[in-house]
């Protein structure tokens, strides 16, 4: 049987891939996933799902503590509604997950209300006064930007599970803010496609997130032995900060250059930026401390659904 930890992982990967999203750059991700963390856990139990050697039921049943199934249920909804609406396929497998995990339906519309929250959040927010850039930050777009990262590192520091959830809202906002100021009025669906074409999927690294929380209290849990190569806080938190950076900066030179970027162009351009911004998380981590000291989870949701601007 499963433990809690690759149920609940399980559980996540049957909710990326229940939007018939299993094509080979969907699986290339999650391996690249396992092998950055160092855990062949992931690679092994996507590989059992989509040779269907590892049913939801089987999943489920590594999770006794009702808390645990919650989080998973929570969890599941997050990946599906990262890209907007669920599909009909994606709720099919919402109502199975919550029939096997016995959730009732008034605990999930509450678990749904709470997630739809930060994934559903519109992107422009009310008129609010922007708080002054850093002293570091290069002005306009790019202050805004690392202002953005910077928060996004913050809630790696945090424990709730709602903060990592909004790290994937808070980076389609960032996108629809800059196509805005170059006079592109983008849904979620043209962000996803945006990402997708640097080769960024959406639930792969919502799942990205919550694999990297997952192995630090894995780690935990047995008593400081080392379980994959990644698995602490400030590592999350440059991960984060680092995928933020480069998606807003990558997103500054598409639309300013007019959207004529393809995929391999837009492939040669964030992978640069992506390691210039994990450089750059050492400079910046006590401001990202800084940052998380003042984040509740009431502050979360307002800076998603634009009650603070970032």
């Amino acid at each position: 049987m499963l433990s809690p930890i690759e149920s609940t992982l399980a559980i996540s990967l049957f909710a990326a891939f229940a939007d018939g999203d299993r094509c080979e750059p969907e699986r290339a991700r999650i391996e690249r996933i396992a092998a950055e963390l160092g855990w062949d856990d992931l690679s092994s139990i996507s590989r059992q799902i989509l040779m269907g050697k590892l049913s939801l039921s089987a999943a489920v049943a590594g999770l006794d503590d009702a808390e645990e199934r919650r989080s998973a249920y929570e969890l599941a909804r997050a990946v599906c509604e990262v890209d907007g609406d669920l599909s009909p396929d994606e709720a099919a497998f919402l109502e199975e997950l919550r029939s096997l995990l016995g959730i009732d339906w008034e605990s999930s519309r509450h678990l749904d209300e709470e997630v739809d929250a930060l994934a559903l959040a519109p992107f422009s927010p009310a008129a609010v006064d922007l708080p002054p850039p850093l002293p570091e930050a290069v002005p306009d777009q790019g202050g805004m930007i690392l202002r953005y990262a910077i928060l996004n590192g913050a809630l790696e520091l945090l424990p709730e599970t709602l903060a990592t959830m909004a790290i994937v809202p808070l980076q389609m906002k960032m996108v629809h803010r800059i196509g805005k100021a170059h006079g592109v009025e983008l849904d979620r669906s043209s962000i996803k496609e945006f990402l997708a074409a640097a080769g960024l999927g959406l639930g792969s690294q919502m799942l990205e997130g919550f694999a990297r929380k997952w192995i630090g209290d894995l780690g935990k849990k047995m008593g400081g032995k080392k379980v994959g190569k990644l698995a602490n806080q400030v590592t999350g938190s440059a991960f984060s900060f680092a995928s933020t950076w480069a998606i807003g900066h990558l997103a500054v030179n598409y639309y300013e250059g007019g959207r004529r970027f393809g995929a391999a162009e837009m492939k040669a351009v964030y992978e640069p930026l992506l390691a210039k911004a994990k450089d750059l998380h050492a400079r910046y981590l006590p401001d990202i401390q800084q940052q998380a000291r003042s984040l509740n989870p009431a502050a979360v949701l307002e800076y998603v659904r634009g009650g603070r601007e970032v």
